[in-house]
């Protein structure tokens, strides 16, 4: 029987997500055979597993740390918001329709046996299981019918480490007012508590530790600080959405729509030095960059117009008329062509223009193409026609259908299955679009793109041999996981792990 631990937090973002990676590093360091599990996760980035399973980003995340392959059982249900009250329910890796906030409310509870199901599955082949919890705890208005946070611990006998977050303020009132609002066998649960994103001295925090331990009656177990770990994130409360790299000489804008899903793709251009990324939702923050990145989103229709009601439609192919390259992944695809077709209603139904960058039209269906992918990249066009036959690997996940508007154009990637070989995208001058997620990840592209964007800048990249995107991963595994080592009293952790359940 797998030895458990749940991460709850006492709101969200307050880092469970990145402290459940790391100690499914640690455990992997300390030789046991590790899972992450989540039991309902709502983010819009996905991820395809090898079975063509939908599964959300952040268990991906923690399946690496861990080692192991990402399993659909590590998160059986998956919420993806299409907007302000409803949301795409998918369960075990399957799309099961829309609902409104209100009716999956009602219903999620005859969802765990699915849980249960999806745990027994991790429980007979992994020797430790680290589970994430989602938001708080202490929700009192959603207590009753919790899968995700003391109800999923009740179902599986787990004990929970409670973390606050203090560098929004206000940690020790966050640390007791949700044990204060717990109920006591929930109280009994929480074995202890972690104070994360600690900035400065913590002799000065001693004297609070020890009034929260005396005030809750339960140890602090770690003082993590901020840490400057690089490990993506699936959350749209993501601070890399304002991050900027002032001394990249080449400049990369990418479109933040308002249901943006994904954004992920583009971690392999953050992790460049020569690397200006930055995200813009605005006419006045894109200016000129050397390249414009549209990114997938949970609701194209909408967000094109959004695109359109605030200037950045004509903005975008201002900057193209300019010279700078257009490149779209998935949803951002989509939008670069001439139409978009909704005739099942999958979004807002009827039939949009599309931005008239790509010779394509899309028709939206509600069968979801879900699917990894390997091939090679055609023979392109424009200022990535250097690009040209290299290999990439990748995942497709998307709902519609996307055709050459009169006459064949030029597709972005030839995709091999089983000996069969598929066009995807499409391409014209400088304009590129494709629904395949991950096509930067590959080293050679990402190096040869970059050297033609700053060659037609006039300038030459120095020292481009870097980690490999998998390479530099593992070093930020690595660095986590030392770093909880050195602020988490993981001796007192594996006690925790030994005593409940027995």
């Amino acid at each position: 029987m797998a030895k458990n631990i749940m991460i709850q937090g006492t709101m969200s973002n307050a880092g469970k997500s990145l402290l459940v990676a790391g100690l499914c590093r640690i455990f992997r360091q300390d030789g046991f055979a590790t899972a992450p599990f989540k039991s309902q996760n709502m983010a819009l980035n996905s991820y395809i597993t090898e079975e063509g399973l939908e599964m959300g980003r952040a268990q991906v995340v923690q399946a690496e740390a861990a080692g192991v392959p990402p399993s659909v059982f590590m998160n059986p249900i998956l919420l993806k918001p299409t907007n302000d009250t409803g949301s795409q329910v998918i369960v075990n890796g399957k799309v099961q329709g829309n609902m409104s906030a209100k009716d999956y409310f009602a219903y999620k509870k005859k969802l765990i046996p699915d849980i249960l199901k999806a745990y027994q599955q991790l429980e007979r082949k992994f020797d430790r299981i680290v589970i994430e919890g989602a938001g708080s705890p202490a929700e009192i208005n959603l207590k009753q019918d919790d899968i995700v946070n003391m109800g999923m611990a009740t179902l599986v006998n787990a004990p929970v480490l409670l973390v606050g977050d203090i560098d929004r303020g206000g940690v020790f009132a966050q640390l007791a007012g949700t044990v204060m609002l717990l109920e006591p066998k929930e109280r009994a649960r929480v074995q202890g508590m972690i104070i994360n994103k600690f900035r400065g001295d913590q002799s000065i925090l001693d004297s609070g530790v020890e009034m929260i331990q005396e005030i809750t009656g339960i140890p602090v177990v770690g003082v993590v600080p901020y840490m400057q770990v690089d490990i993506e994130e699936e959350d749209s409360l993501t601070e890399r959405f304002a991050a900027k790299n002032p001394a990249g000489v080449l400049d990369i804008a990418v479109i933040r729509l308002p249901r943006i899903s994904n954004f992920t793709d583009f971690a392999v251009l953050e992790q460049r030095k020569q690397v200006n990324l930055r995200y813009v939702a605005s006419v006045a923050q894109l200016g000129q960059p050397d390249m414009i990145l549209l990114p997938g989103t949970k609701n194209t229709i909408s967000d094109l117009k959004w695109l359109r009601q605030n200037g950045l439609e004509m903005a975008i192919c201002r900057a193209k008329e300019q010279g700078s390259v257009i490149f779209g992944i998935c949803g951002g695809y989509q939008m670069l062509g001439m139409h978009i077709s909704d005739p099942e209603q999958v979004e807002e139904g009827g039939q949009l223009r599309g931005m008239g960058l790509l010779p394509v039209n899309t028709t939206l269906t509600r069968e979801k193409t879900r699917r990894q992918v390997q091939g090679c990249l055609g023979k392109l066009s424009g200022m990535l026609q250097c690009l040209s036959g290299f290999r990439f690997a990748g995942y497709e996940i998307h709902m519609g259908q996307t055709e050459f508007d009169k006459e064949p154009g030029v597709a972005v990637a030839e995709i091999q299955q089983q000996q069969i070989c598929r066009l995807d995208g499409c391409c014209k001058e400088n304009v590129y679009g494709t629904y395949i997620h991950g096509i930067f990840d590959e080293e050679g592209i990402v190096k040869t793109m970059l050297v033609s964007l700053a060659k037609r800048k006039g300038i030459t990249l120095d020292n481009l041999t870097e980690m490999t995107r998998k390479e530099y991963k593992e070093s930020q595994y690595n660095l986590l996981a030392d770093t909880l080592r050195k602020h988490l009293d993981m001796e007192k952790i594996y006690q925790i792990m030994e005593k409940v359940g027995k």
